[in-house]
């Protein structure tokens, strides 16, 4: 049973990290693709742009996620919030 139950959160884990690779790289390739028209449009490179930086945020967010889970929820939320919640269901219940 707890083997089983360990193979699932490692299942998810690998899942998570996918994730973020997945998006890590569509940000690149994306990204590359539109300063690659910008150069072609204007013969040079701005970077400053608003979309990239968000979009850049918003990975670094989800890589925060992914590999600090601690730092944004704190150590075992999940397992806590889980717990807290089958409480619930287990005194609404009765």
């Amino acid at each position: 049973m707890e083997d089983n139950i360990k193979y699932l959160q490692a299942k998810k884990r690998v899942k998570q990290i996918k994730g973020f690779y997945i998006h890590a790289m569509v940000y690149v390739v994306v990204n590359a693709f539109i300063l690659l028209l910008k150069f072609q449009k204007h013969g040079s490179i701005e970077v400053h742009d608003w979309g990239i930086g968000l979009w850049g945020i918003g990975l670094a967010i989800h890589g925060l996620y992914v590999f600090l889970p601690n730092f944004i929820l704190g150590r075992n939320w999940e397992e806590r919030k889980i717990r807290e919640l089958m409480e619930k269901e287990r005194k609404s219940n009765h």
